[in-house]
């Protein structure tokens, strides 16, 4: 949304009494009972038989409750306690599961009849699991306890890391097996990783990963050099070198951890002392955390069917490359530079001589690099090359720019370093390499000597086979015979009179390939605007202006690319890349959008608009926004990346956006705001949308009464799939939901369908319904959770919702918290919570 958020927005959310639905009730009375802890019936409103009290300061470090809870599977759950506290004042029991313990909190209750619940998070093992809720000796005891209800897992969680002894591994180049100093785990450890064997020696072993997907090597090593070392570690396909920080003496053993990709089935862990590396350490052992389930796919991989957009290119992501450098990340805390970028890892070039291989699984003759290079003093940026290299010889250098990343300060954010809170760290550059590479290339981005920058962070790389240029189609007139031809010079007028004399004659205006400078609106009144492809004509906006202006009439833009030369966000001046009311039924198809102020603009009194195919890249603000009394208006198939404000929204001020949609679109990194969102209107809907890596005040998808006009109809959220979605409001000091529900301004009385939506890996809960106003009609069905930072369904809000065959697995603090007074009713097909 173009709307500040400041810190002077007032919100906390209250800390609601956890609800937590429990599969294993075990009845306090009916456990073992020992120092005092003894069965009663005194007062009212317990469960079962009795409930246990004699947790009195009598039996204060004696007494305690204990029973077995079996657990299918090793992993995260809870224990719910339901207990009485008429003292008047919290009180505390110590939980003990497995090899676990954590005091418990229980605040008063309004009496002794007056029962409660606490939801504590516990790990469990496979197989019994001895449970006891004590009052030792640092507990302030005096309450009555009337059942414990245990929920295990229902899925297998992380297993206990494989240790590899390094002495057992294949060891060649003069590694070998010592035992001279002492501390080492196993018969010995792994020496010899010295100069005189630099470029030769390595550790090999293979580690067995039941699933691909993200996991970790921890090395322990000592190095008594008084400086850091490195190794190059290999797993899989992938490379990086680790660095090992000095330790206070070679019998001083350290260990750090290396985020890793597995494949499937058997993968080669090599650990050795190359021609890059500085090496002269002893390694004791590898712990190898394998994934435990199949997990995201990686960001560059397909993605299930109908999900998301179908895209000309295909991803490589740099941390899934062969590399002797930096890995940055994994890491979501904003202002880092690995939430930014795409499944919060990337490599970091930094050394003459860093590189990263990407092989190419598809033939391509184009390229486009998302990078991040450092700023300048000033926050103008700096330009510099990377060198691109095929088969040992130099193919091309990248021209890159960090000139419009970086911004700094609080919103709308400014250019001065000074102000501090940087972040908007990467940009993307293209390349056309007037050759074809064939399936199989190894393309090296590598930072040589005369590679300027001081660093190259390198998030993922593009490939495609781009059309050639068009030629001028049937039924349109070509720009250049009316007098606008590409170059240096300002063409605005130019093409606003060619656009006017193409519409006079009843055709459409062909832009031939070549870059157009425009300094202001181009005009689209009822007409056709075509270019020659998106890798081949591009108009190039000057400053914070340059775009497409619709006012109405049927319009059509195809086969071009918008490319601005916004530095800064400025809500108050600036255009959007394309704009404005485009009458009915007109379509936008395959434009490339670049470095403006917003990607797409629609407002009143657009209806039937149809716009597919788009690549919306590092606008300063939304990506596409339909404005008020919008109808009927579907975006589709198209990627969205990097925006600085919701990448999609639908907001209804003034008036309702109705019967429009955002389908099937690949959403990414949006920096600020949500993936997408729908802010009042009617009968709207969110479909089979792939949205990823929220980075700050963000939800995956949110429907919200923030803004704009209430909801009047039904709206729909489908078939959407969320990875590494939700995020902090720093300014609220709120964790928003993967999936929001946002009652603010208004009651959302009307209904809001969720069905068939998928959450993998959530920052905070998978599902929040929240805040001061009434939810009162939503429908959850077919709703999947898996693995959340928080609950899997918060809610804290008044209303009722009905839920059916929703599955929630590997939450973090419980399945479900639910307060103010919602009402949630279970249908059929549901499980963990």
């Amino acid at each position: 949304m173009l709307l500040a958020l400041t810190g002077a927005v007032s919100y906390s959310l209250a800390v609601p009494v956890p609800a937590h639905a429990a599969t294993t009730t075990l009845q306090a009375e009916s456990t073992t009972l020992s120092g005092g802890a003894v069965t009663e019936q005194e007062h009212t409103g317990y469960t079962g038989t009795g409930y246990v009290g004699g947790l009195t300061d009598g039996n204060k470090g004696n007494a305690s409750i204990t029973t077995g809870v079996q657990s299918a599977y090793q992993g995260s759950g809870s224990v719910t306690v339901r207990y009485a506290n008429g003292t008047g004042s919290a009180k505390t029991l110590t939980l003990s599961v497995g090899g676990s313990t954590s005091q418990v909190t229980l605040p008063a209750t309004s009496g002794w009849a007056a029962w409660s619940t606490v939801d504590v998070p516990v790990t469990f093992a496979k197989g019994t699991n001895s449970l006891t809720l004590a009052f030792t000796s640092s507990d302030s005891g005096n309450v009555n306890i009337d059942s414990l209800a245990a929920d295990t897992p229902d899925t297998p969680g992380p297993a206990a890391p494989s240790t590899l002894e390094a002495e057992s591994a294949a060891l060649s180049g003069g590694a070998v097996t010592e035992q001279e100093h002492t501390g080492y785990t196993g018969t010995g450890y792994v020496g010899g990783l010295t100069d005189g064997n630099k470029g030769n020696a390595s550790i090999t072993t293979g580690v067995q990963s039941a699933y691909q997907g993200s996991g970790s090597v921890t090395v322990r090593y000592a190095n008594g050099t008084g400086s850091a070392k490195t190794l190059t570690l290999s797993v899989g396909g992938s490379t990086s070198q680790v660095t090992l920080p000095a330790t206070s003496g070679w019998a001083a053993w350290s260990t750090v951890d290396v985020p890793v990709t597995f494949a499937k089935g058997t993968n080669n862990l090599t650990l050795a002392f190359t021609s890059s590396d500085s090496g002269n350490v002893n390694i004791d052992h590898f712990k190898a955390t394998t994934p435990t389930g199949p997990g995201d796919p990686d960001p560059g991989t397909p993605d299930p069917s109908g999900i998301g957009a179908t895209l000309p290119f295909t991803t490589y992501e740099a941390e899934a490359g062969k590399t002797n450098a930096q890995a940055v990340g994994p890491d979501r805390t904003y202002l880092t530079e690995a939430s930014e970028a795409s499944g919060r890892r990337a490599v970091k070039l930094v050394r003459t001589g860093d590189y990263v291989e990407i092989t190419l699984t598809k033939p391509a003759n184009a390229i486009n690099l998302r990078y991040s290079l450092p700023d300048s003093s000033d926050g103008r940026g700096v330009d510099a090359s990377l060198s691109v290299y095929t088969g040992g010889n130099e193919l091309t250098d990248l021209r890159l720019t960090s000139r419009y990343a970086w911004v700094y300060g609080d919103y709308p954010y400014t250019n001065d370093p000074g102000q501090g809170k940087a972040h908007r760290f990467f940009d993307e550059s293209r390349l056309h390499l007037g050759q074809t590479l064939p399936a199989g290339t190894v393309l090296r981005l590598q930072k040589d000597a005369t590679d300027t920058a001081a660093s190259y962070t390198v998030d993922l790389l593009e490939a495609e086979q781009a059309a050639t240029a068009g030629t001028l189609p049937s039924g349109y007139v070509s720009a250049r015979d009316l007098g606008v031809t590409p170059g240096s010079q300002d063409v605005t007028a130019a093409l606003n009179n060619a656009l006017e004399q193409a519409r006079s004659q009843g055709k459409g205006l062909f832009l031939p390939a070549g870059t157009y400078n425009i300094s202001d609106h181009v005009n689209l009144t009822g007409v056709k605007l075509r270019g020659a492809g998106v890798w081949h004509t591009v108009l190039r906006g000057t400053g914070l202006k340059g775009g497409l202006l619709a006012k109405g009439g049927t319009s059509t833009v195809e086969d071009l690319m918008i490319d601005g030369q916004n530095t800064v966000r400025n809500d108050d001046a600036g255009h959007a890349a394309i704009e404005g009311d485009f009458g009915t039924n007109s379509t936008i198809r395959n434009v490339w959008i670049q470095h403006t102020k917003v990607g797409l603009w629609v407002t009143a009194s657009t209806n039937g608009l149809k716009a597919s195919d788009l690549r919306i890249r590092n606008t300063y603000a939304d990506g596409v926004n339909l404005r008020g009394n919008v109808q009927n208006t579907v975006i589709s198939n198209s990627s969205i990346r990097g925006t600085g404000d919701d990448a999609m929204a639908m907001w209804s001020d003034p008036g309702a956006v109705r019967n429009s949609a955002f389908r099937n679109n690949t959403i990414q990194l949006p920096m600020l705001s949500n993936g997408a969102a729908i802010y009042g209107g009617s009968g709207n809907s969110v479909e089979s949308n792939l949205i990823s890596d929220t980075v700050t005040s963000a939800a995956g998808i949110t429907v919200s009464t923030r803004f704009g006009e209430p909801f009047s109809g039904t709206t729909t959220v489908s078939g959407n799939v969320l990875r590494r979605t939700g995020s902090l409001e720093p300014n609220w000091n709120s964790k928003l939901g993967a999936l929001w529900i946002y009652a603010d301004r208004h009651d959302i009385t009307q209904p809001v369908i969720l069905k068939d939506n998928t959450v993998e890996d959530s920052t905070y809960s998978g599902l929040l319904v929240s805040w001061q106003k009434q939810v009162t009609d939503l429908r959850v069905d077919g709703l999947t959770i898996n693995k959340t930072g928080a609950h899997g369904i918060e809610v804290f809000a008044g209303g009722k919702g009905t839920f059916s065959n929703t599955k929630v697995t590997g939450t973090a603090a419980g399945a479900l918290d639910v307060a103010g007074g919602f009402t949630i009713q279970r249908e059929s097909g549901n499980s963990g919570w």
